[in-house]
């Protein structure tokens, strides 16, 4: 590892540790307005929130631990619910799976995956904080099946066609990644593995079915879209 990423890991462990530190030194709002001090409290809390956050694997082996995370603006980890549901569409133990997670951010979904055994988690974000992180986080957990890369969605799902069992697609909101990513997905997949997408909007049979693929299970819950996707059946000539 090269001088500016150990710079990059110290330097965000230490933005991590001292957020959740502000975080755990804010009193409460009640205490907070006896003593007269809400102007300052609000003040640290807002730092703290901002710097840093958290997320809460839900099940497998590491169920309910949670871990602090830092924030972005465009950065939306799968809530909760979303997840316990696509686990349940999936199954609980994904042993001999192999995982690609192509906008990894927190990197929650990954490390749900490989909560619940999968054998291969590969995980890539472009934020090179966010990747340091991640490393970070399976590192804690001793997640020995992760692999955290720093680079580009797209050319990892391009690098190698038909392997993957199950292949997330969580791209910025705000992005046009959708397209992109779903057709690189298609080709990434193996025949019969899954591809999970969430957005911000439901996407219909006929979008999908452009792409090569078929809507398998479908959840809306608040803004969030999640879909699970499989290859359509090649047309027999």
């Amino acid at each position: 590892m090269g001088r500016s990423a150990i710079k990059s890991e110290t330097a965000l462990r230490a933005l991590v540790q001292k957020a959740a530190a502000a975080a755990e030194a804010v009193p409460d709002a009640a205490t907070a307005r006896k003593r007269g001090n809400t102007g300052n409290t609000s003040n640290a809390a807002r730092v703290a929130a901002s710097a840093a956050g958290e997320i809460r694997i839900i099940g497998g082996q590491w169920r309910r631990t949670k871990l602090a995370v830092l924030t972005r603006p465009d950065l939306r980890p799968t809530p909760d619910r979303v997840r316990e549901t696509l686990f349940n569409w999936l199954g609980q133990d994904l042993a001999g799976w192999r995982c690609l997670d192509a906008f990894a951010g927190t990197g929650v979904l990954g490390l749900e995956a490989a909560s619940r055994n999968a054998t291969q988690v590969r995980m890539v974000e472009s934020d090179v904080q966010l990747a340091a992180q991640i490393k970070q986080l399976a590192q804690k957990l001793g997640a020995t099946q992760v692999e955290v890369s720093r680079g580009d969605a797209l050319a990892a799902l391009q690098a190698y066609p038909a392997h993957w069992d199950l292949i997330f697609i969580d791209p910025p909101f705000s992005g046009q990644l959708f397209a992109p990513a779903l057709k690189a997905a298609q080709a990434a997949v193996t025949a019969q593995g899954f591809i999970y997408l969430e957005a911000p909007e439901a996407w219909s049979e006929e979008a999908l079915a452009e792409l090569g693929l078929v809507s398998y299970r479908y959840l809306k819950a608040g803004a969030v879209h999640a879909h699970l996707l499989k290859k359509a059946a090649p047309v027999e000539g």
